[in-house]
């Protein structure tokens, strides 16, 4: 099989995050941008999370996949052969569920995961390349939020964007809408989406997921002030942060912060800035947007996508939905 290396457009990704910091950490109230979650070490304690008992969005997706990826992937080729490409893929674990189905259905598939994680991307590759003679993996290091320009697809070939896990719930819903226009407008009629969004279910089962027993996501929320001290000299001290997440049914959305369990002063010396914090004042770090029956569906009509069908688990826990940029 052959080996493509990924194609490096991170070059202004450490600009993105002085400006993204910077902004965030002088509002009223503080926040950050979920996506600095994801470095090495934040990559590495997400894919710990997905396999914690409290974590049922993964394990519950891939349930969904493994009993229907080779009807998704015969949906969306329509008879034609599919390039797939995955947006925010890290480890790409799920998605070999879609890459087998679609080397069943054709033979061979070209996959270009997308992510700003150099070695989450790398560790997908090779073990991708491993598992299937089928899969040519070509990666791209990209922040996809900013946009992106999709590769040249082969004539009579079709594209298969596939953004799964409820990544689309850390957007604020005229976000996601707005996304979801731009991968909209980068594709050719006949083009797919398979979009993944979590359900709103009990509040006791939404808190444990993003606050697991075991402190996983604990350490996950807080390797964010760690990256901070990494790579812009911020003096944060982890004794001084508590992670806490918090059900807003208002917004039908988990919310993580980052609170201050004491009045300080925090000093970001590459960004030369000082922070007060109050002793309870916190950073938004995250939100994970909850989907009602249907609202998938309308998130992809309104984005121009024409939804074509959808599946969830048993236990309506999880839904994904396909929806094609239609040829009118």
């Amino acid at each position: 099989m052959t080996k493509t290396a990924p194609q490096d457009t991170s070059t202004q990704i450490d600009g993105q995050m002085a400006s993204a910091v910077w902004e965030g950490l002088t509002a009223t109230p503080k926040r950050l941008p979920a996506w600095l979650f994801y470095d090495e070490a934040g990559s590495r304690l997400f894919e710990e999370i997905t396999e914690l008992p409290e974590y049922y969005l993964t394990r519950t997706e891939r349930g969904i996949f493994s009993a229907h990826a080779g009807q998704m992937i015969a949906r969306a080729a329509e008879g034609q052969p599919l390039r797939i490409t995955e947006l925010g893929a890290g480890s790409a674990d799920k998605t070999r569920l879609l890459l087998a189905a679609a080397v069943a259905h054709q033979g061979a598939v070209i996959y270009e995961p997308v992510d700003v994680s150099a070695s989450a991307l790398d560790a997908a590759r090779e073990r991708i390349e491993q598992e299937f003679d089928g899969v040519m993996v070509s990666p791209r290091i990209a922040d996809y939020t900013r946009g992106i320009e999709y590769g040249t697809a082969e004539a009579g070939e079709r594209r298969l964007v596939l953004y799964i896990g409820s990544s689309i719930g850390n957007f604020e819903p005229w976000e996601a809408s707005e996304l979801l226009e731009r991968v909209w407008a980068e594709l050719n009629p006949g083009d797919c989406l398979l979009l993944g969004v979590d359900l709103v279910k009990e509040d006791s089962l939404l808190l444990a997921a993003y606050d697991d027993l075991a402190g996983v996501t604990a350490a996950f929320n807080m390797n964010l002030l760690e990256r901070l001290n990494r790579e812009l000299g911020a003096g944060f001290d982890m004794e001084a942060f508590a992670h806490r997440a918090v059900w807003n049914p208002a917004e039908s959305r988990i919310e993580m912060h980052l609170e201050s369990t004491v009045e300080q002063t925090v000093r970001l010396e590459g960004l030369e800035l000082e922070v007060d914090f109050a002793a309870g004042e916190s950073i938004h770090t995250e939100n994970s947007y909850k989907y009602r029956p249907g609202q998938a569906e309308a998130l992809l009509e309104a984005s121009g996508f024409e939804p074509v069908e959808s599946w969830t688990d048993e236990r309506g826990w999880f839904g994904v939905c396909l929806g094609r940029k239609s040829s009118c």
